[in-house]
């Protein structure tokens, strides 16, 4: 692992810097909150829910940052630039990743950017690339991944939702769960099986489908913190045609995979664990963040805070290994699990230490009253979902005893 940039590296990040600097606009600069819709929470401004929010100004926005970034490539950096990307190396991609992170900087159609695109440049044929592609690169069309089910999480190989072949269409029966973006969503990728007597990882077949198709439904699904990411999928007697099949019948378990293997350095979640460090120490150093914190009342306090910036520069270095691994040429495995197991795990000990900072303080919801907005609560209350979400920490500890350690399965 080399640290420092390469004379050309630094020059591609003194690039990415100077655009977001004169390109971004003023609604997303480190990351603006907006009033959330109960008149009472902050929440970060999203280029999703701005892009057909029906406001001219948030709109605006969205289609400028989606064009400043598309006049570069770099909606979709890593993708080939035949078929529309910027086709940066590995070590490009992180600083670019890394950049964005530092300002805030939303992403575009994350979904459809970085796992849907790809896996169609990999297997979709020339018919499904023509036509989604340049919408994913647009900004037009977001998509959404269908993938888990109410009894199929880590073991998602069990799924039941059925595709039966209809002629030239599939008819869909099932649900969904955990579906995030749905609701903001255009399109959706999912996982069917379509051959019930095939062992769970084959008889599995990859669907692409329009939202609004008849007789797909989206309910809501609020978190702990009030916040509408995650949604419920139903689908009843949804006919899908053929042709939106991605690769072979029965062997979308491995067409689906492919999208697994895409951007697994983590890097965003590093620099927003040391962001919100370095503001949390900024605000209690002075004036009312200090009257508010227990600082001087908890002297164990300020270990726990040395605690969280060490874990930070491991969190990079995790993040930083993988990416010079795949610089030259290799694939992670369990160092892709290593990273996302600590990530998601300091993400919580973060929160954790922010509330304890602030002791009673910390039981204040209200963003306008609460000591930074009360972001540590909120953040503490979201992460729940984070070992869970992307892969359970137990089945990361799994992978990496096994596969990284050598150990037997028990």
């Amino acid at each position: 692992m080399d640290w420092n940039d390469t004379p050309e590296q630094a020059e591609f990040r003194s690039e990415v810097r100077e655009l977001i600097e004169t390109k971004l606009p003023d609604r997303y600069l480190g990351g603006n909150s907006r009033l959330s819709t109960d008149g009472n929470r902050r929440v970060a401004a999203s280029w999703d829910e701005d892009r057909n929010s029906g406001d001219p100004e948030r709109e605006g926005a969205a289609k400028a940052w989606v064009t400043a970034l598309a006049d570069r490539g770099w909606v979709a950096p890593h993708w080939p630039e035949e078929y529309g990307g910027a086709g940066l190396s590995p070590m490009e991609q992180f600083i670019y990743r890394m950049e964005m992170a530092e300002a805030e900087a939303p992403g575009i159609s994350q979904s459809g950017v970085q796992m849907l695109g790809p896996m169609l440049i990999v297997h979709g044929t020339e018919e499904q690339k023509k036509q989604h592609l340049s919408g994913i690169l647009s900004g037009d069309v977001v998509w959404a991944q269908g993938y888990s089910e109410p009894g199929s999480g880590s073991d998602l190989a069990s799924l039941q939702t059925r595709a039966v072949r209809d002629g030239d269409e599939y008819v869909v029966n099932g649900q969904k769960i955990w579906t995030s973006g749905a609701h903001q969503a255009d399109w959706l990728f999912m996982l069917a099986r379509t051959d019930p007597d095939a062992p769970k990882h084959r008889g599995i077949s990859f669907l692409l489908l329009e939202r609004d198709t008849p007789g797909v439904s989206v309910q809501p699904l609020i978190n702990m913190g009030w916040e509408h990411g995650f949604n419920e999928t139903f689908f009843e007697d949804v006919h899908i045609p053929a042709a939106n099949r991605v690769g072979e019948e029965n062997r979308g378990w491995y067409v689906g995979m492919t999208l697994l293997d895409f951007e697994r350095s983590n890097i965003t979640g590093a620099v927003s664990v040391r962001r919100n460090l370095d503001a949390l120490r900024d605000y209690i150093s002075t004036g009312e963040g200090a009257e508010m914190s227990r600082i001087e009342s908890m002297p164990v306090l300020r270990g726990s805070l040395a605690d969280r910036f060490t874990e930070t520069e491991v969190m990079f270095n995790f993040s930083f290994r993988i990416i010079s691994m795949q610089d030259r040429g290799l694939i992670p495995n369990y160092e892709a699990s290593t990273s996302k197991l600590f990530a998601s795990e300091l993400g919580q000990r973060m929160a954790n230490t922010g509330m304890k900072v602030f002791g009673m303080h910390s039981n204040i919801w209200d963003r306008d009253r609460a000591p930074m907005g009360g972001q540590f609560t909120h953040n503490y209350v979201s992460s729940v979902a984070s070992t869970i979400a992307a892969g359970t920490s137990e089945v990361q500890r799994n992978i990496i005893a096994t596969r990284g350690l050598g150990l037997p399965r028990g």
